[in-house]
């Protein structure tokens, strides 16, 4: 049985009974049975938010650690990406320039990535945007790292080139420096023989008959033969348009076909051929011209001794 309910009434001083209409009661338990609903309702969301499977909870975390080492993925390509960077810009500026190769274009560096979308395949997930993001800068450094290799193998072609070359071109004097003294430089006098006025193109080295002549530089002899003018005279191709003469010889020690290192014996000083003296006539040609040979003794002489040479070479006499 329902408990009956009062109330004070204050005008009256009595206590009154509490009616309820129907109405009333109807409304009331409907809220009631609404807020029960809803109470229910967000209470499990919150709860099954809170209470997941062990399943769940493991995808969970090997999502939000994969998003985290592809943070560290892309901060990693970046730097390489500007290593490169510079690697590509002394790669130009310096190791070609160097070698007097052309540099790589930034066209070519960096073509092949564009057309036809090649990422589509990585569309319609979660982190599309970064998986494509991470791809493309893999696909473009994969790109600029071959390019970038093949210019390395090119420089090392180039400086392996270069060092034959260095070790080729006439660098050295011909006889030891105190077994000799200069008798004539590469200029105009008169032949001692022919008493003509002639160019001398190249330099005379006196010295005792029997001095040891050695070669400038790497090559191989294309001939060592005996000639009215020259006497016993050895010929020397360095390659790269480079060529030297040794005339005047007493004795060849070298054959034709030969190769030859800087700094090998060739032969012994001189006086065959059209001379007045023992000495060793020297010549050096690029290109089948005549150079002066005081300008390629960079690898013997220090900057006073080339001045005294170069002083000695004008002022004497010649002997061929």
């Amino acid at each position: 049985m329902a408990k009956v309910k009062y109330y004070y009434d204050e005008d009256t001083l009595s206590y009154r009974k509490i009616t309820v209409n129907k109405s009333d009661s109807y409304r009331r338990i409907l809220f009631t049975f609404l807020g029960v609903i809803l109470i229910a309702f967000f209470g499990f969301i919150g709860f099954s938010q809170i209470i997941t499977s062990p399943s769940e909870r493991a995808q969970k975390r090997e999502f939000e650690n994969l998003k985290f080492h592809y943070k560290l993925i892309d901060k990693r390509l970046e730097e390489s990406s500007g290593i490169l960077s510079q690697l590509q810009e002394r790669d130009n500026n310096i190791y070609r320039s160097y070698f007097e190769a052309n540099p790589i274009p930034e066209e070519q560096r960096k073509a092949g990535f564009g057309g036809v979308n090649r990422y589509k395949n990585l569309e319609g997930f979660d982190n599309s945007d970064l998986i494509t993001k991470l791809t493309k800068e893999v696909d473009i450094l994969s790109k600029q790292m071959v390019v970038q290799s093949k210019s390395l193998d090119e420089i090392v072609a180039l400086a392996k080139d270069k060092e034959v070359m260095l070790a080729s071109i006439p660098a050295i004097l011909p006889i030891k420096k105190g077994d000799f003294y200069v008798a004539s430089g590469y200029k105009m006098r008169m032949h001692p023989i022919l008493k003509i006025n002639k160019f001398h193109k190249g330099m005379d080295f006196t010295a005792p008959k029997g001095t040891p002549i050695y070669a400038s530089g790497d090559g191989v002899i294309f001939r060592a033969q005996r000639s009215k003018t020259f006497g016993q005279v050895v010929y020397i191709d360095h390659g790269y348009g480079y060529k030297t003469i040794y005339a005047h010889m007493s004795k060849m020690a070298v054959k034709r076909g030969e190769s030859i290192r800087r700094g090998d014996l060739i032969g012994y000083v001189g006086n065959t051929g059209l001379s007045v003296a023992p000495h060793l006539h020297y010549e050096v040609h690029k290109n089948d011209v005549a150079l002066n040979p005081i300008n390629f003794y960079y690898g013997d002489l220090s900057l006073d001794e080339f001045a005294t040479l170069q002083k000695a070479s004008e002022e004497s006499q010649s002997y061929d």
